[in-house]
Formats: structure tokens, C-alpha cells, sequence
């Protein structure tokens, strides 16, 4: 049951090349930073990196793509990132931006053991061109919907504010985002959190993830906490 290991260089030991990972996170809150910056360390390649955003440079995901380590991204909001564009258009990076509902409900899908939803999200749009389309009467009206496979996620990679050696977690603020819903899909689920506490000390009507979505758990450190876009008033 104790699913603790010692810091994120062990914690993503075992993450091999062309992985599919899906990054917790919205925007720069509660992005698991410590296990990012151990993939940069150990040089993994050819990844592809399921995100809400790609971070921005030199932060974030934007630090795997300064290294070029990051083959696929499929996101929903890149636009902070010069890296990113960059590498976009000059075709060395493969790029799927979708909604982000339907990168939300995908993920909870893989969690759930649904193999694909349906979604009205992209209909008539360039989303739509490829994928399959069905029917459905909703409220007396016959609608489109588009269908969209679960994610097939090999490591999620997750951020929390506490968790136990259970893997139990509890998130803080905009980090419960994304973060819940990746620790869902992933095949083996990584947490890094700023307290880790015994098991039984956390207050079970609080915790956001059961520790059954958790494989691994350690205690991060020096988080940045950084502010994406600050905007201020004069007093």
C-alpha cells in the first residue's frame, strides 16, 4: 500500500522513449514541475504530451520542447509558447489541439473504461474532418455528434498540494483542474506533492483522487508557482 518512492528521478525511472503522457496542470498552476524537470534530466525522447496547454518557454512543457524532446503535443491552448509555434510551423513538431471539454471528458473516459464518447464540440469545424459522426434526439431534435476515442494514456503526470502514501490526494485551487482527470487516465499515475503525510492523516471528505488512481507519490520541492500573464492596477 505504501506507494511512496524517494524523489521524481525514481519516480520517472521507468518512462522509456515515444511514451504518451498525460501532463496535469491549467496553464502554470499545479503542473508537476519536479517530474518535468527529471525527463529533461534523463533525456527521454520522442514523447508524446497530452496537456491543456504546452506551458511557456523555458517552463513547464515549454522546457521538454526547448530540448526537443517532445515529438506530439495535443493540447487546447498553446498560444503562450514561442517555442511551440516555432517548432509548429516549421513542421518538426506534430500538433492536435481539441476543445478542452473534450479533452477533459476524453480523459475522464480512460478513466472511467469507456472506449469513446460522443460530443457536440467541433461539429462542422475542422475537428470534425476524419473522425466519425452520429445522430442522437435530444430534447425532440434530431442533433450531430461527433465521436472522440478515450484517451490510451502510458504515465500521468500529476501535481497536488497534499497527498498520503496511499496516494490519496487533495488539491488547492485552480490546480484541481486538469490534475484529477489526468490522475484518472494514465495507465500508472505519478503525483508529486508539496506535503506528503501518513496515511490516515488526511480527512477522507476532502480527498479529490482516491489513492487506487496513484502508482506513485513523492514530496516535490522548490516549486516556482509562477504567474502566466500578471496584470496590476494603480492603488
Amino acid at each position: 500500500m505504501n506507494k511512496t518512492v524517494a524523489d521524481a528521478d525514481a519516480a520517472i525511472a521507468d518512462i522509456p522513449d515515444n511514451a504518451v503522457l498525460g501532463i496535469g496542470g491549467f496553464g502554470l498552476c499545479g503542473i508537476p514541475e519536479n517530474c518535468l524537470a527529471a525527463l529533461v534530466k534523463k533525456g527521454t525522447k520522442d514523447l508524446t504530451c497530452i496537456s491543456n496547454n504546452a506551458g511557456v518557454d523555458n517552463f513547464g512543457i515549454g522546457l521538454l520542447l526547448k530540448t526537443r524532446q517532445v515529438k506530439k503535443m495535443i493540447a487546447s491552448y498553446v498560444g503562450e509558447n514561442a517555442e511551440f509555434e516555432k517548432q509548429l510551423l516549421s513542421g518538426e513538431l506534430d500538433v492536435e489541439l481539441i476543445p478542452q471539454g473534450t479533452l477533459a471528458t476524453r480523459c475522464l473516459a480512460a478513466g472511467y473504461g469507456m472506449p469513446a464518447i460522443f460530443t457536440p464540440a467541433g461539429i462542422g469545424t475542422e475537428v470534425a474532418q476524419g473522425k466519425e459522426k452520429r445522430k442522437f434526439v435530444v430534447d425532440g431534435a434530431e442533433k450531430e455528434f461527433l465521436m472522440e476515442y478515450a484517451f490510451d494514456i502510458d504515465f500521468a503526470l500529476v501535481k497536488a498540494w497534499k497527498g498520503d502514501a496511499h496516494g490519496n490526494l487533495v488539491f488547492r485551487g485552480t490546480a484541481r483542474n486538469f490534475n484529477p482527470l489526468m490522475a484518472m487516465a494514465g495507465k500508472i499515475t505519478i503525483a508529486e506533492v508539496e506535503e506528503l503525510v501518513p496515511a490516515g492523516e488526511l480527512d477522507p471528505n476532502h480527498i479529490h483522487t482516491p489513492g487506487i488512481y496513484v502508482h506513485r507519490i513523492f514530496q516535490g520541492s522548490n516549486y516556482e508557482k509562477r504567474i502566466e500573464q500578471r496584470t496590476t492596477r494603480k492603488r
